[in-house]
């Protein structure tokens, strides 16, 4: 499907213009480039390899990031796909505030084009541009590019943003019209692309980075990558309500990183999801649902990076516990399913989502450390990550953020583990040293007798881990420290 556009007979006046490529790197289905070459041409495509984001990467001794090797195999497959439609990409390293305008100036154009950011950091630094873009009497336009609804656009009855999910869910199902998921025909007005000069993209070592696992993952990346995975999903998609929660079954899009990178359109999977209807795709729409929501919460309430969404919860006061929080971090908890999610992130930079949630409740409300530690880690750790949704995933588990789980309701770890990974069989992969276990006892191998231990060639306390916590006692403490705040309120 289409944008439905009225083609003009003439175009009165052609337009230079750059579109800077950020979180949005594809061809098609692109809102900044698809205004940008309906304006005519010459349109010239950058992206720049901000060093503002790669030196904080840098300083904390992350040379080996994965996310920085996807966005780099995206850079070379955009450039080709830009190149075979008469264009290509220029590609810069350095501060994206300072090298846009720069390059804005040298080619002479007459406005810059990029897709919205709706994060605070980069909302400065957009408007950062703008400013310098204007001294120059340079334009500087933004789209709606990265979610369906944004900023205003769904609202309560009382013209206010919602705090919680399913209203705004069932308001966001309301507005949405065939408009919203229709797709932008980039490829009708390509002969506007600039072709520039062809010169080497930076590599990761140029810019101080090294290689990771990410072939031996065998992650695809690029829009061709997305492509592949969509095609896989959607062969699966009616049973994705049915598998989504059980990490050792393929139930997941694994698009999420495609995403936020932008190698994929989120237009394109809501319109599959939203015209295939049933169980399954409602499930998965109900999920890009979601992001949207969170897109909204950061943007009205940019105080949920640094405090908590519900400001009485500031007041909760968290375990300062450095070996545990390491042990937590490394897969070395003593219960199972929690370190077998540690280290899948460890080891692959992806965890499972029914597995984040638990992670995180059992950093907040068995070890009772702080969110902001667990939101700061996956923020290192995740492919995937996005500001959005991972502050609003933590506080919901930290019960301090909006339409969050109550605080008095604690998942408990053991039962978690036997009802989303009954086998043992995720526990298995990413914890081998428990393999012999039975599937009785993998959940709690802490339970099992001296000889069954033996016989399964791991020994607790010197094999693997004894809990670091005894859950039953955490979740006491965790009820007082809430209850500190709340009044004793339950």
């Amino acid at each position: 499907m289409e944008v439905e556009v009225e083609v003009e007979v003439e175009v009165a006046k052609s337009s230079s213009r750059l579109v800077w490529f950020r979180r949005d790197l594809r061809v098609d289905d692109h809102a900044a480039l698809y205004h940008a070459l309906r304006e005519g041409g010459p349109i010239w495509c950058v992206f720049v390899f901000d060093t503002e984001i790669l030196d904080e990467l840098l300083r904390e001794g992350w040379r080996a990031d994965r996310r920085v090797e996807f966005i780099h195999a995206a850079i070379v497959e955009l450039d080709a796909a830009l190149r075979d439609l008469g264009g290509g990409l220029i590609v810069r390293h350095g501060r994206a505030r300072d090298l846009v305008p720069a390059l804005a100036r040298e080619l002479g154009v007459d406005t810059v084009v990029c897709n919205r950011d709706y994060e605070p950091a980069a909302q400065l630094r957009d408007g950062e541009v703008g400013a310098e873009l204007a001294r120059h009497g340079i334009g500087f336009e933004q789209y709606k590019d990265q979610v369906i609804f944004e900023c205003d656009e769904v609202l309560t009855l009382a013209h206010k943003p919602f705090s919680v999910f399913t209203p705004y869910k069932n308001a966001w199902l309301k507005k949405l019209t065939p408009y919203q998921l229709q797709a932008y025909p980039v490829r009708r007005y390509a002969a506007a692309l600039a072709t520039p000069p062809t010169t080497a993209i930076p590599s990761l070592a140029d810019m101080g980075f090294e290689p990771t696992n990410l072939v031996t993952l065998k992650l695809p990346t690029g829009a061709s990558g997305a492509e592949t995975l969509f095609d896989e999903f959607l062969d699966r998609i009616d049973r994705y309500k049915q598998t989504r929660d059980f990490p050792a079954t393929k139930g997941p899009s694994y698009l999420s990183v495609h995403l936020r990178f932008g190698t994929i359109s989120v237009r394109r999977l809501a319109r599959e999801a939203h015209a295939r209807g049933g169980a399954g795709p409602e499930g998965w729409l109900n999920e890009l649902i979601w992001r949207d929501f969170y897109f909204q919460i950061l943007w009205h309430n940019p105080h949920v990076l640094h405090r908590s969404f519900r400001p009485e919860f500031d007041a909760v006061r968290w375990v300062d516990d450095e070996a545990r929080f390491t042990a937590w971090c490394e897969g070395r908890t003593g219960y199972p399913l929690v370190d077998a999610a540690q280290r899948q992130l460890a080891q692959t930079g992806y965890m499972h989502n029914r597995l984040r949630m638990v992670s995180a409740s059992f950093l907040t409300k068995d070890l009772g450390i702080s969110w902001r530690r667990g939101e700061h880690w996956f923020a290192r750790t995740l492919n995937d990550f996005d500001l959005a949704a991972n502050n609003g995933g933590w506080q919901w588990a930290a019960s301090t953020g909006c339409d969050a789980q109550p605080w008095f309701r604690i998942f408990n770890p053991v039962t978690q583990s036997e009802k989303f990974d009954a086998d043992g069989q995720f526990i298995r992969r990413y914890c081998p040293e428990l393999a012999k276990f039975d599937r009785k006892r993998i959940h709690a191998p802490w339970l099992a007798t001296s000889l069954e231990q033996q016989m399964a060639g791991c020994v607790i306390g010197r094999d693997y881990p004894a809990p670091v916590v005894d859950h039953a006692a955490a979740r006491e403490a965790t009820l007082e420290r809430f209850k500190a705040v709340k009044g004793g309120v339950a």
